[in-house]
């Protein structure tokens, strides 16, 4: 499908796409501005958006020269760069070290948040890093 074609399906499907990848942008932006607050993230949803609602914009995005490397990454094998990973974990760390000094939890309530970022660390680390050469499978 080129760029240029319309996306099938209904008019206020394609409507809501859009704007929901619009809001995604929109955050993603918020995201680079603010430290804490990802950018990444929003900006996958965003182009799974316009996916399903505007080929030019999601074409924008992934040509984008600063974010369209890492989406196109994404998008090809699910890999997120090492920079990407040590910094989504220094933010998951810096966050619950935030919750805990703000909130004062209990202990099994922190344990539950640990035990939840965690397994969100252990997804970022898990995925292949992007622009590292991939092993060759010999079967």
């Amino acid at each position: 499908m080129r760029a240029s074609e319309p996306v099938p399906g209904n008019r206020m499907v394609r409507a809501g796409w859009l704007l929901l990848g619009l809001l995604n942008v929109a955050l993603g932006v918020i995201g680079a501005i603010l430290p804490l607050m990802p950018t990444t993230i929003f900006l996958i949803l965003a182009a799974a958006c316009f996916a399903r609602s505007s080929p030019r914009l999601e074409r924008w995005l992934l040509d984008h020269p600063r974010f369209g490397p890492t989406l196109q990454a994404w998008r090809a094998e699910g890999a997120i760069p090492r920079r990407g990973k040590i910094a989504a974990c220094c933010g998951i760390l810096l966050g619950f070290a935030l919750f805990l000094l703000g909130a004062h939890p209990g202990w099994l309530l922190a344990l539950g948040v640990a035990a939840a970022m965690a397994g969100c660390a252990a997804y970022i680390v898990s995925r292949p890093t992007a622009g590292r050469p991939r092993p060759i499978d010999p079967g």
